[in-house]
């Protein structure tokens, strides 16, 4: 009995074999065999009369005067008429009615696929050389291997020989030769050529891998990838303008494929810079002052106002939004105790990729694939990814600042990256469509919403690393070898005491710094933070910025020096020495070497780094109201003592007073009789004195 036409197509795991699974010479037998086939069937090659051929039909396959049956029969004897070669090459060397009838059969049911022989799509059977108990030696080996170091295929060979011979001395088993052993190790254990160590630790991850622990990403924020990478362009330092080297920090939104935060540092990154950026990620990009309104807030269902009075600022079309999962590879700025910690502060869980796994962050190692190609190849100064591959001089080609650099990349990011095609990364609800990192966002926030949480200011201090420390009376709290906050007056109701804190760090205080700027650190104090100042700095002055690196060299310089570490005063003569910033900048290129200039730049920028993360201070607190009462009081009196003194300087003779108005009236009355003329004061004398006594 015949199988079915269905099972005859059948491969392994239950599906139909396809037309995409014959190659190309397979395709165009199948193509011969479907002509005969038409041709018995309509008496056409081609299938139809419209589409005849010279001759069609033929007289033997004419279907107004033959049968089906007569035309098989006639296809029949035309086929085993030809050669042997022939035939082989259409797989219808034994070619017979049935053949016929079952390619009939499975072309109505499966089209072209249907015509194709199975030996031309024959499934992969194994070797029958390799025996079970040859397969339990090859397993035995394997594991083997993995224990012991590196060693070639023909030392495995020899092991499985040795295997064989020894568990199966009686049974007379043959191990297969050499090329089969290699083919079949690559079949299984794929085809090797990595490290011992990371062959172990691939092998101990499948061991434990679950099929159903597979993260699928389906919304935005839900697994962001990090990642770092020298920046192959060699960049200026803005202070001296020497070429230096930075590294490259981004952060991949993994659903939309957005590059929603990004940070330049002139030496290898930290963990507090590495936190900055988790905190960047939750911040919408403020408006530069260059950009226009293209690549303002695009997304649709949130009017770009709504957010840019949320945020306070206007936004640019970045997504921003709070992460779920942060994917990372073992470098040790992602595994120090601080990431974690300010992991932990934001609510994120951390998923780091196995190691030397890149597929495990694939999207991200893209991403940067992308940017050297679409940007940083065109730029002077590019040096390739390697030795061998690089320009004359790319150190005199540079010609980009670490400030313009930066904003170079904001710009090429916000403008070009969130508004190109992605052709590799189509959604599962439209793989046949065009995207953006853009669309898939707005596509994301139209289904499930947008977030427009704003982290307050101070998130600042609560992601920077923290230190617990006792407040001295005299000197406050020394953090980091230093101390800080002698003359802060935040400090004055709780010198000299202990905190309330419990546990580990019973009665200590909690004070932040930030490494990459030590002239303050801050501190937390009846819910508000407050910043204290090193003790070494002079009242009304001002320091450069230095890091904690710096901190160290400082620190060994004063006691080679022979200062007392009891003040902080007397460490800023060799703070200012070693920074150099007391001596004019005209007179250091001559004194500092390349590698000091290069230290000087990366501290500077990692302090300009520092101060733009950290919250603008509040406004100084207004007057009591008595105190402006008094002020206006002052102020008022003061303008009318101001004005009296003007009037008495522009008329310094009194003016005479003006006639009444009665006195003018009578003036001018004509009806008014004369008043009597008044006597001299002689004639009156002279009259009082003849009258009688």
């Amino acid at each position: 009995m015949d199988p079915p036409a269905e099972e005859g197509l059948m491969v392994d795991g239950g599906q139909v074999r396809r037309l995409e699974d014959l190659a190309e010479h397979d395709l165009a037998r199948a193509r011969i065999r479907q002509e005969h086939l038409l041709e018995v069937e309509t008496g056409y090659r081609s299938g139809s009369r419209f589409w005849a051929r010279p001759g069609e039909p033929r007289p033997v396959f004419d279907p107004a005067r033959t049968t089906l049956t007569e035309r098989r029969v006639a296809k029949v004897r035309e086929l085993r008429e030809l050669g042997m070669q022939e035939s082989k090459q259409l797989g219808l060397e034994s070619i017979s009615e049935r053949t016929l009838r079952r390619m009939a059969a499975q072309y109505a049911e499966h089209g072209l696929a249907g015509l194709a022989d199975g030996r031309w799509v024959r499934g992969v059977s194994g070797h029958a050389s390799v025996t079970p108990e040859v397969e339990e030696a090859i397993e035995a080996v394997h594991a083997e291997s993995l224990h012991r170091s590196r060693m070639s295929m023909r030392s495995k060979e020899r092991l499985i020989h040795q295997y064989v011979r020894e568990r199966f001395p009686d049974r007379g088993v043959r191990v297969p030769h050499y090329t089969t052993l290699i083919k079949v190790w690559r079949e299984w254990f794929g085809p090797g050529g990595g490290r011992q160590r990371y062959v172990r630790s691939a092998a101990a991850a499948a061991a434990t891998w679950q099929s159903d622990a597979a993260v699928h990403v389906s919304r935005p924020g839900q697994v962001v990838v990090l990642d770092t990478t020298p920046l192959p362009v060699k960049v200026l330092d803005d202070v001296f303008a020497e070429p230096i080297t930075v590294h490259l920090t981004i952060a991949l939104d993994a659903c939309t494929h957005s590059i929603v935060a990004f940070r330049l540092t002139p030496v290898a990154e930290s963990s507090v810079e590495v936190a900055m950026l988790l905190r960047d990620v939750l911040l919408p990009l403020p408006m530069r002052p260059d950009w226009g309104p293209e690549v303002e807030w695009p997304y649709p269902g949130v009017p770009a106002a709504l957010v840019a009075e949320v945020a306070g600022h206007p936004v640019a079309g970045l997504p921003f939004f709070a992460p779920e999962t942060v994917t990372s590879d073992h470098g040790a700025v992602y595994k120090s105790h601080h990431f974690v910690q300010a992991a932990a502060t934001l609510g994120i869980d951390l998923l780091p990729a196995r190691a030397m796994r890149p597929p495990d962050k694939a999207a991200c190692e893209r991403a940067f694939g992308g940017i050297q190609s679409l940007l940083l190849e065109l730029l002077l100064g590019y040096r390739g990814i390697d030795v061998a591959d690089r320009g004359v001089d790319p150190e005199g080609d540079a010609t980009w600042t670490l400030s313009d650099m930066e904003h170079l990349l904001a710009t090429w990011m916000v403008k070009v990256w969130q508004n190109r095609r992605l052709d590799q990364y189509a959604p599962a609800w439209d793989p046949g469509g065009q995207h953006s990192p853009n669309t898939l966002f707005a596509a994301a926030a139209a289904r499930d919403g947008i977030c427009l949480e704003v982290p307050p200011p101070e998130l600042y201090y609560e992601l920077l690393p923290v230190h617990f420390v006792q407040i001295d009376a005299r000197r406050g709290v020394k953090v980091g070898g230093l101390w800080y906050g002698a003359r802060s007056p935040a400090l004055e109701p709780h010198r000299g005491r202990r905190s309330g804190r419990g546990g580990r760090h019973a009665g200590k205080w909690a004070v932040h710094r930030d490494p990459r700027d030590c002239r303050q650190v801050f501190i937390e104090l009846d819910g508000s933070w407050h910043e204290l100042v090193w003790n070494g700095l002079p009242p009304g002055q001002e320091a450069p910025a230095f890091s904690d690196a710096r901190v160290g060299d400082v620190l060994r310089q004063a006691a080679r020096a022979g200062l007392k570490p009891r003040t902080d005063a007397e460490l800023l003569p060799v703070l200012l020495g070693l920074v150099a910033a007391k001596t004019p900048v005209d007179a250091w290129p001559t004194q500092m070497t390349r590698q000091q200039k290069s230290e000087r730049a990366r501290e500077l920028a990692r302090a300009r780094a520092a101060a733009l993360d950290r919250p603008a201070p509040p406004p100084p607190p207004g007057p009591s109201p008595e105190t402006s009462r008094a002020l206006h009081r002052q102020a008022t009196a003061a303008v009318e003592e101001d004005r009296r003194r003007r009037r008495m300087a522009a008329v310094p003779i009194p003016p005479t007073a003006p006639k009444l108005l009665a006195e003018s009236l009578r003036a001018k009355n004509l009806f008014l009789l004369p008043d009597e003329p008044q006597e001299t004061s002689r004639e009156a004398d002279t009259g009082r004195a003849g009258e009688p006594s």
